[in-house]
């Protein structure tokens, strides 16, 4: 009989936090939204908050906040287009309160 080879710690941390991850919108959108949205949005706008499918994004500003206004049909397209069984119905983008 063969020995496997000890799994990576990593790996199985990883595992650990997919599998502990809530299964909601707002955590589906959390998780893609680096991806979604790229790395100089999401240095700036971050999902918070979702009630029936509009998602809310708190911005480090409001020049942020109305430039991702502009932006939100196309933010919402390519959110629905990776997430998995839910969909967003919009965006609202709200100045993160200090």
């Amino acid at each position: 009989m063969r020995r496997r080879a000890p799994e990576r710690f990593a790996d199985i941390l990883r595992d650990a936090v997919d599998k502990a991850a809530p299964d909601t919108l707002l955590a589906r959108v959390q998780a893609v939204w680096p991806e979604v949205a790229g790395a100089a949005i999401t240095a700036e706008a971050v999902p918070s908050t979702e009630r029936e499918g509009i998602v809310t994004v708190d911005c480090s500003g409001a020049v942020w906040a109305q430039e991702l206004t502009l932006l939100e049909p196309e933010l919402v397209g390519r959110l629905n287009d990776r997430l998995e069984g839910v969909q967003a119905r919009s965006l609202r983008f709200k100045v993160k309160s200090p």
